[in-house]
């Protein structure tokens, strides 16, 4: 936009509005569809508004709220998924621990 203290700023604030407006879209899909904030991806929140526009340009679609926390949408990745923890690997038949007396 500008390389200038006020065209600067300017990016600042329009990235902080954009963001507000994202991190409050996506508490509503999480309230929609009653899982924590935690549990939504804002990502791809962001991205399914794409697909959003698309479907409302076609009048398929006029909420984007209702969009995204539809059941026919969840392939759009706005859920995330529960992953099971990594597994500790057990190092223990390779290693040998120091000895004090070496």
């Amino acid at each position: 936009m500008g390389g200038s203290l006020n065209g600067i700023k300017l990016q600042i604030w329009a990235t902080w509005l954009i963001y507000a407006v994202l991190v409050d879209l996506s508490d509503a899909v999480a309230e929609a569809v009653q899982l924590p904030l935690e549990r939504i991806s804002m990502e791809m929140v962001w991205r399914g508004l794409y697909h959003f526009n698309d479907a409302y340009h076609r009048g398929l679609a006029h909420d984007p709220i209702s969009y995204l926390a539809a059941l026919e949408n969840r392939d759009l990745g706005g859920i995330k998924t529960i992953r099971k923890p990594p597994k500790q690997l057990d190092f223990s038949p390779y290693f040998k621990p120091l000895s004090a007396t070496s």
